[in-house]
């Protein structure tokens, strides 16, 4: 069995191959009205090989239908070939070490609640705002916040298996990015390989000035896949 890989075609999809399963999930709101949660809403049919859209324009979400072609999409990928850690700032709180790419960032506002993200690093010496920071940096989609145990130094990430999350958020009324769990392997068109990480996500709107990954120009322009729930 061929390992999971997502190849970024020139101007073109994603083309996922490795038996990588594909799911949809939501984010959820907490009750300061911030996102909380993903959910799973759907889970799709599994392929061991499919191209997802990556243009906006596909009237067959998520999966590419060609319409790149006639839309004259415009995919050259513009993101730095730069490690994590080599562009990350770092917090070093007295429970946590926070890093954070802010390059990265995708929009998901995960980050907001008790003060945000950056605030609890500060008083991460406390249980509950340890806890609070840890659960907010690993619902970024995007990777951008990663903790870091402060005695061991090694991150603190949920365990995945590769699959790929389809994102929809509510909040913003939009539809969201492609969230890439559990270190597949990115190449793109030119077969430069990038950083494999264990959460990344990728531009599906066709809009991001970060491409191949989500800048977070979706909310900006409103990107909706067809998603009933954001009717």
């Amino acid at each position: 069995m061929s390992k999971p890989k997502i190849i970024i075609s020139k101007n073109g999809p994603y083309i996922v191959s490795g038996n990588v399963p594909l799911i949809k999930e939501t984010a959820a709101l907490g009750k300061d009205g911030e996102p909380e949660k993903w959910v799973t809403t759907e889970k799709y049919p599994k392929q061991a090989t499919y191209a997802l859209c990556r243009c906006g324009k596909s009237k067959n979400m998520p999966f590419c239908d060609g319409a790149h072609i006639h839309a004259g999409f415009d995919g050259t990928e513009t993101a730095d070939i730069y490690l994590y850690d080599e562009e990350a700032d770092v917090i070093e709180g007295p429970g946590i070490i926070l890093k954070d790419v802010s390059s990265l960032c995708s929009g998901g506002r995960f980050c907001h609640q008790q003060g945000g993200t950056w605030h609890l690093a500060y008083v991460s010496d406390d249980s509950k705002s340890r806890k609070e920071l840890i659960r907010q940096a690993c619902n970024c989609p995007a990777g951008r916040l990663v903790a870091y145990d402060k005695k061991t130094g090694k991150p603190i990430e949920t365990k995945y298996d590769p699959h790929i999350s389809v994102t929809e958020d509510p909040q913003a009324r939009c539809s969201g990015p492609l969230w890439v769990k559990g270190g597949i392997e990115i190449e793109s068109h030119e077969g430069v390989k990038y950083e494999i990480r264990n959460r990344v996500a990728l531009c599906r709107c066709g809009n991001s000035n970060n491409k191949p990954f989500c800048d977070g120009e979706h909310i900006a322009v409103r990107f909706n896949d067809g998603d009933e729930s954001l009717k």
